[in-house]
């Protein structure tokens, strides 16, 4: 089909506002499409359904008992023009390499989860929150996803980690807001004759650990278990710790509160023990702006503390902590080891 394309047209419409802005806006609401459609390509099933095996339309709606099959076809071709299935027409629907990588990497699985969801329906809400309405609950409810793409910074977090284990040999090693429980695992492989204990307060958090170093072979010598940290020395933490790390917790919990967590962690840690915390901090950069929006938009009172107030916290906690150290480059994510005197 040829296209012609008037002069006196593109003319005007380089003419009528400011083109490059609306080239931008277009090209990320086709990104903003993109992202939302893997989203629900993802919590409809349709790409573990296809995962099984290819299937025409009709097959698709028996396998995902769907009762509009029109629509469904409607639907499936545009996760076929995004490029996450081909096929279609007479043939069966099938998963193409973009698609298998949904569905076989979980934390491209859990970003198209993540973002189409309570990252961007913060600011589908953010009117009713502004106007006072009541805060949003994706702390609270969605622990597990939020452990699993956190996961992405997990190579750059177990690199430090290893390093401080490695050099210490520790027989108990404690991971606070053990997440996915990636950080204890580590913790245990570089000190193979050390015991560790994970907390947290979220179950789906503490049954991704559990499953997680079950997988490594390391039931044996952890334990995880459903607590609040402040609670102190009761269960598996009456014994202190050599090492302890706080990874991507520090700021759920409100700023006046800060220091006496930390102080409670310190106290759990031996004489000469240390506290390796990990966490993003306050910046001018977008990811680190939304982030702190997001946590303050919470119910509770969650915030992102810049890199020198965290040290002045520990500091105040009775630790001696080292300068902060990026974790990695260009994000806003800092380590700082802290220790215990003695």
């Amino acid at each position: 089909m040829s296209q012609l394309i008037s002069a006196r047209a593109l003319w005007t419409l380089v003419r009528a506002g400011d083109l490059r802005a609306r080239v931008r806006a277009n090209r990320e609401g086709t990104a903003a499409i993109r992202l939302h459609l893997a989203g629900a390509a993802v919590g409809t099933g349709l790409l573990d359904v296809l995962a099984e095996g290819p299937a025409p339309t009709a097959e698709l709606a028996r396998r995902m008992g769907v009762a509009d099959t029109a629509l469904l076809g409607a639907f499936v071709r545009v996760v076929a023009a995004a490029g996450f299935v081909d096929g279609g027409t007479d043939g069966p629907w099938r998963l193409t390499a973009r698609g298998r990588a949904v569905v076989g990497d979980d934390l491209v699985r859990a970003a198209y989860e993540a973002f189409p969801g309570f990252h961007t329906a913060l600011y589908r809400e953010i009117g009713p929150l502004l106007a006072g309405g009541p805060g949003r609950r994706d702390v609270a409810e969605q622990g597990a996803l939020i452990a699993r793409i956190s996961a992405g910074f997990e190579p750059f977090v177990l690199d430090e980690l290893t390093r401080v284990v490695a050099g210490r040999r520790p027989s108990r090693v404690l991971d606070v807001g053990c997440g996915s429980g990636l950080q204890l695992a580590a913790m245990l492989a570089a000190a193979p004759d050390a015991v560790g204990v994970g907390v947290d307060l979220d179950a789906g958090a503490v049954a991704l650990a559990e499953r997680t170093l079950a997988g490594q072979g390391l039931a044996a010598r952890s334990q995880v278990v459903q607590a609040d940290i402040r609670d102190g020395r009761t269960g598996p933490l009456e014994q202190p710790f050599d090492v302890a790390v706080l990874a991507n917790v520090i700021y759920y919990v409100p700023m006046a509160e800060r220091v006496a967590l930390l102080r409670t962690v310190a106290g759990l840690l031996t004489p000469g023990g240390v506290l390796l915390v990990v966490t993003t901090v306050a910046t001018p950069q977008l990811f680190s702006r939304h982030f702190d929006l997001l946590l303050r938009a919470q119910e509770g009172r969650m915030e992102l503390s810049d890199a020198d107030t965290l040290v002045t916290q520990l500091t105040d906690a009775g630790l001696r902590p080292a300068p902060p150290r990026a974790l990695a480059p260009g994000a806003p994510v800092v380590t700082v080891l802290a220790t215990r005197p003695g």
